[in-house]
């Protein structure tokens, strides 16, 4: 069994001290300032853009980025990178256009958006939906897979890891989004320190293993031994086709998937509606530069760990039952780490863990306080009422994230694919509701349910429907490709970025035609202040963007 020597505990515990005692000073120093709601939730005006940048990483960053992308760097190789580098410009599309709406409009929650632009029910309906999505989902599967990681490298008891982690986001959370913002600040630290120590300990390791030592030599090994795994473009023939569509990464619902994920998602864009708006735009394009930087972290390890695997190196510890588990990649290189840089990125991928839960956990409060209970079950709550509110949420939801997730099947399916598979049903409605309330007026309320709804029964009919009708027509048109089921049949189904383009389409469809019909009779509408002023940005944020659009430009040229 994986267990942590006293120094590397020495390390983790200096770690824990310092975010616990900064976390307190922050507290403390902003306690007699905070005394609205909107303050503890959102840290209006006090989050710095390197702070809103940080917290936006490190909420993003978590067990099912670290664990989860190396599992898949280990499967398929750098081409899982795509989300890691089409975030980076989604993260500017937002900046431009999105977080301007938001501001412009005073918008604190997406709840609130979808009220003030449509109607209550819609609103309603929809803060439901998400809380249920973040406890059942999110939630969920970031405790319980960080907890597995950290079971396998410390060979603490699961049950304590899972209760340790909870705690300690908790502990975080309560000092409200100001600590969660700040505190993030570190987290990010250790989490690219202690990510990037084991990348060059996995690559050397690899460069060591074939007798030419050296970081540089070990990445020519790496492509050299693992050439398959250094191509971004899948062609229909490669086995890892049904995850990543080819070109649909560049053109089609990856960007559906990104956009509505960093744009249209209270937990992401939390960080930034309590800022103004150059300093917003300042932390989404520092996000933006830190995304290009994380496959080296969440994805390198892993190709390093298919090489070693092959070279029959730690090749017990990737196996489960037996059977090889590529989730194993990146927990059985930590194992690899001398001690005290052992501890160093344990810290790192404990900080990432309870940094993802702090967010998420602040987000369920801050919709279930502003848009449930504030609207719905004591509008009259005092400020004071509502913050604690809210902290008495954190503490409810993580307890049903300890209780519920060890009976979701989350290491069956594995945390990333978990998520995406769940989120991935509703994600193309709900984005379809979004954009075109953003810029177009004429979207009604009826629209809006239409898209969700209806987008979340087509997406679970093309899923379910290869099992009764064989696709393989579809196949010509570029819909379909064979998939192998966990029983071994072969069977022809929609790539999931592919059903979200297909159904993205229907649901903007469906929504322009209800719209039109609802405005010839005289419908009323309720829109946005939006003002293409708004979309203007400065010259330093200009060459910022324009300069996260050519790297990206030119991984894609030099790993196509």
């Amino acid at each position: 069994m994986s267990t942590l020597t006293i120094g590397d505990y020495i390390v983790f515990v200096i770690y824990f001290l310092i975010v616990s005692a900064y976390g307190y000073w922050v507290y403390q120093r902003k306690r007699k300032s905070e005394t609205t709601s909107k303050d503890y939730f959102l840290a209006e005006g006090s989050l710095t853009w390197w702070a809103i940048g940080a917290s936006l990483i490190a909420s993003n960053i978590s067990a099912e980025q670290m664990v989860g992308m190396n599992s898949s760097g280990f499967t398929m190789g750098l081409a899982i990178s795509a989300y890691e580098w089409m975030a980076a410009a989604t993260l500017i599309l937002v900046a431009i256009f999105f977080i301007p709406v938001y501001l412009k409009n005073k918008i604190f929650t997406m709840p609130q958006f979808l009220s003030q632009r449509y109607n209550g029910t819609v609103a309603m309906i929809m803060a439901v939906f998400w809380l249920l999505l973040y406890i059942i989902v999110n939630l969920t599967s970031i405790l319980y897979l960080g907890a597995i990681a950290v079971h396998g490298i410390s060979g603490i008891n699961f049950t304590a890891c899972i209760i340790g982690l909870a705690v300690f986001a908790v502990f975080i959370t309560l000092g409200g989004m100001k600590v969660i913002g700040y505190t993030d600040v570190i987290q990010v630290f250790f989490l690219v320190l202690g990510g990037l120590v084991t990348t060059y300990i996995a690559v050397t390791q690899v460069a060591e293993h074939f007798g030419s030592p050296g970081f540089l030599s070990g990445l020519s090994l790496m492509k050299r031994e693992a050439a398959g795994h250094f191509h971004m473009i899948f062609k229909r023939d490669n086995a890892n086709y049904a995850d990543l569509p080819g070109l649909s990464v560049l053109i089609g619902g990856m960007w559906i998937t990104n956009l509505n994920y960093w744009g249209c998602n209270q937990y992401i864009t939390q960080r930034a509606l309590g800022a103004d708006l150059p300093t917003a735009r300042g932390g989404l394009l520092f996000a933006a530069f830190l995304k290009l930087l994380m496959p080296v972290i969440v994805v390198l390890p892993g190709i390093a760990a298919f090489i070693l695997y092959k070279q029959n190196i730690f090749h017990t510890q990737m196996l489960q039952n037996g059977e090889l588990n590529p989730d194993n990649a990146y927990p059985s290189l930590l194992n690899l780490l001398p001690h005290w840089f052992k501890g160093l990125s344990f810290a790192a991928l404990t900080a990432a863990i309870v940094a993802s839960l702090a967010g998420k956990a602040n987000s369920i409060a801050t919709i279930f306080t502003l848009d449930i209970y504030k609207k719905k079950i004591r509008p009259d709550a005092s400020e004071k009422n509502l913050v604690l509110v809210g902290k008495v949420a954190v503490v409810i939801a993580m307890f049903l994230g300890i209780v519920i997730s060890p009976f979701l099947g989350i290491d069956k399916k594995g945390g990333f694919q978990f998520i995406q598979e769940y989120t991935g049903f509703v994600s193309p409605g709900i984005f379809a509701m979004f954009i075109l309330g953003f810029f177009w007026k004429k979207a009604t309320s009826n629209a809006a349910l239409f898209a969700t709804i209806a987008g979340f029964i087509m997406s679970v009919i093309l899923k379910l429907l290869p099992h009764y009708i064989n696709l393989s027509a579809l196949k010509v048109i570029g819909f379909s490709t064979l998939v192998k089921q966990s029983d071994g049949t072969l069977l022809y189904e929609i790539p999931f970025l592919d059903r979200m383009a297909i159904v993205f389409i229907i649901s903007v469809l469906g929504m322009y035609i209800i719209s039109m019909i609802e405005n010839l009779k005289g419908t009323r509408v309720n829109g946005l202040e939006v003002d293409t002023k708004m979309f203007r940005t400065t010259n330093g944020f200009a060459v910022g963007a324009l300069i996260v659009f050519g790297i990206i430009a030119a991984l894609y040229t030099l790993f196509w």
